[in-house]
């Protein structure tokens, strides 16, 4: 895993520099002809599977011993936000279940947690799932950002008017649309726990959702907060395969599969343009990280893409306790 925290902006542009990630979605043509640009730059920050980690893994031994934690992945957010202007943080679900804190307090700690932390939006996992609508439903109101879920329909369960279709935030005046699929309930979540909600199939409402985030909302980029799983050796729709049969998505920020990436996936979709996939493995240890350079001018954009190991040399932020 790639060390984190205190990296300085020779290293990281040298990294990044790498990672091919210009190809497609505008270059440096503006550059290499000596023309200085004027570009917005977005910073997309996200996770995903972070399973109630609430403290850093325990040392016993095993791979990820010692990394992640609430207090230091908030440190690391704080500096992130002082550098750069325009940052979303988005969660790509399955933020429930996988430590005593989600058995002992029902997803209250984690949606406190994540409200200081500051995430923008989020979507529901299976595990969110865990303690049944009503269980779901129980803090619902400590979470004071919004939950976005466009092919789950809560019409007939208490969850009616709790959940977002789709979301359209602005910064710099960049229109940034965004929507969320979930993986199939049935068979991976007690029928008890999800009575009433209607599952849609994630492709069509995926084509849907872009190509009215695209043309009606006039959105300069489309986001997709995914936890249907990066990929399968079946023919079970993934992030890869919903890429590839969609049109107007930029950015698909998966969930699930607990797939570690780094760097990520670049996908030709039905228009031959790049939908880029990116996960962060599970348990809170990476924060995802992707910079979007938009000339408006031009209608071009690139990225550059890495990620952060949340690792010890990082403080942690004290006043997540408070």
């Amino acid at each position: 895993m790639k060390e984190l925290s205190l990296y300085n902006r020779r290293s990281f542009i040298k990294k990044v520099s790498t990672v091919g990630a210009l190809a497609g979605l505008g270059g440096l043509q503006g550059f290499a002809q000596g023309r200085p640009r004027q570009e917005i730059k977005l910073t997309i920050l996200h996770t995903n599977d972070v399973h109630s980690r609430i403290e850093p893994f325990p040392m016993d031994g095993s791979r990820l011993q010692g990394l992640g934690g609430v207090a230091r992945r908030s440190t690391l957010l704080k500096k992130i936000r002082n550098e750069e202007n325009n940052v979303l943080l988005l969660d790509a679900g399955d933020m429930f279940q996988g430590t005593p804190y989600f058995n002992l307090f029902d997803g209250k700690v984690e949606l406190e947690l994540m409200s200081k932390m500051g995430y923008d939006a989020g979507t529901f996992g299976n595990h969110e799932f865990d303690n049944g609508l009503n269980g779901l439903l129980k803090h619902f109101d400590k979470a004071n950002f919004p939950f976005i879920t466009s092919n789950y329909d809560f019409s007939n369960t208490v969850l009616a008017g709790k959940t977002k279709e789709y979301l359209v935030l602005e910064k710099s005046g960049l229109r940034i649309g965004i929507f969320a699929v979930g993986i199939k309930l049935d068979g991976m979540v007690d029928p008890n726990n999800h009575k009433g909600v209607n599952y849609l199939e994630p492709i069509p409402v995926a084509n849907r959702l872009s190509k009215k985030l695209r043309i009606e909302e006039h959105c300069d980029i489309v986001i997709c907060l995914s936890h249907i799983g990066y990929h399968y050796q079946t023919d079970q729709v993934s992030d890869l395969v919903m890429a590839s049969q969609t049109r107007g998505i930029d950015l698909i920020i998966g969930g699930h599969t607990h797939t570690f990436l780094d760097k990520p996936t670049e996908v030709k979709n039905l228009d031959g343009e790049i939908t880029l996939v990116n996960q962060m493995g599970y348990g809170g240890v990476n924060l995802g990280r992707i910079d979007y350079y938009f000339d408006k001018k031009s209608g071009n954009k690139r990225y550059l893409a890495q990620h952060y190991t949340v690792d010890p040399s990082l403080p942690e932020d004290q006043k997540m306790w408070s």
